[in-house]
C-alpha cells in the first residue's frame, strides 16, 4: 500500500532511540523527510546519519522538550529545513511512575505541555498543508489502572482527552488529530528492559499478563502512528489507537 507520505514534512519529538526512531524511520522509509529532536546530542546526530541514508532529507537538534522556548525554536527551524510541515509526532515522555510532586511536575512539564506547546508552534504551519495531521503518542496507562497509575498515568489520560478536543476544534482547517496508545513495548534500552533488569518480578508480572506471550516491538508502534498520519487515513480523525496485542479489556 502506498501511503502517499512520499515528500511530506514530518516532524518527531524523542526520536533518537526507541519507539521515537522507529515512527521516524518508517516515515523515512514511505519517503517521507523527517525532522527529529532529543536531548542527547550525539544520539541526534547518530540518528538523523541513519535516516538521511535513506535518501530523505533528515535534520535534527539536541533540545530538551520541556523547554518551550527551545521547543518552538525546534519546530520553527524544523519548518525551515523541511519547506513545511505536515505531520507532527509527540512522541516525549518523562516516564515519571509515581505520586510525589516531583513525578508529576516532571509529567505535566513533558508528557503533557510538550505536547500542547509543539502542537501550538506547528498549527501555523500544518494550517497550509494538504494533509495536516497530528498523532500524540500516549499509552494504555492513561485508560486502565495498572502499576503506573499516578502522575505518569493521569498525564496519559489526560493527552487522550486532548488529543479529541483538538480533532473537533481543528478538522474545519483540515487537521487530522488522533492518539496512539501502546501497551507493553520492549526496546533496547526501554523502560521495559530496565524494568527486566532492575524489578524482575514486576517484568515477569507483566509479561504475565500479555495474551501474546511477549512484548510488543517499537516498530508494531510506528506502523500504527505513520498510518494513522498518513494521506491514506483522511477519513480518521479523533480515535485512540490501541496497539496492546489485547493486553487491556477496557471496552
Amino acid at each position: 500500500m502506498d501511503l502517499e507520505l512520499k515528500g511530506k514534512s514530518v516532524l518527531v519529538t524523542g526520536a533518537s532511540k526507541g519507539i521515537g526512531f522507529a515512527i521516524a524511520e518508517l516515515f523515512a522509509d514511505e519517503g517521507a523527510n523527517v525532522a527529529i529532536c532529543a536531548r542527547n546530542a550525539d544520539d541526534v546526530a547518530k540518528a538523523v546519519k541513519s535516516l538521511a541514508a535513506k535518501d530523505v532529507k533528515a535534520w535534527g537538534q539536541a533540545i530538551d522538550v520541556a523547554d518551550p522556548v527551545a521547543l518552538k525554536g525546534w519546530v520553527e527551524a524544523a519548518a525551515s529545513e523541511l519547506g513545511g510541515i505536515d505531520t507532527i509526532v509527540c512522541n516525549v515522555s518523562a516516564l515519571a511512575v509515581g505520586d510525589t510532586p516531583e513525578t508529576w511536575e516532571k509529567s505535566f512539564r513533558t508528557d503533557m505541555m510538550h505536547t500542547v506547546n509543539s502542537v501550538a508552534a506547528a498549527k501555523p504551519f500544518l494550517e497550509k498543508s494538504r494533509s495536516a495531521s497530528i498523532v500524540i503518542v500516549s499509552s494504555v496507562s492513561g485508560f486502565e489502572v495498572d502499576f503506573a497509575a499516578g502522575s505518569y498515568g493521569a498525564m496519559k489520560a489526560a493527552l487522550i482527552h486532548y488529543s479529541k478536543g483538538l480533532s473537533s476544534q481543528l478538522i474545519a482547517q483540515g487537521i487530522r488529530v488522533n492518539v496512539v496508545s501502546p501497551g507493553n513495548t520492549y526496546f533496547e534500552g526501554g523502560i521495559w528492559q530496565n524494568i527486566e533488569r532492575g524489578m524482575p518480578d514486576l517484568f515477569k508480572s507483566a509479561m504475565a499478563m500479555n495474551p501474546t506471550g511477549r512484548m510488543g516491538t517499537a516498530q508494531e508502534v510506528a506502523a500504527g502512528v505513520v498510518f494513522l498520519a498518513s494521506p491514506v487515513a483522511s477519513r480518521v480523525s479523533g480515535t485512540n489507537l490501541i496497539i496492546d496485542g489485547a493486553l487491556t479489556k477496557a471496552v
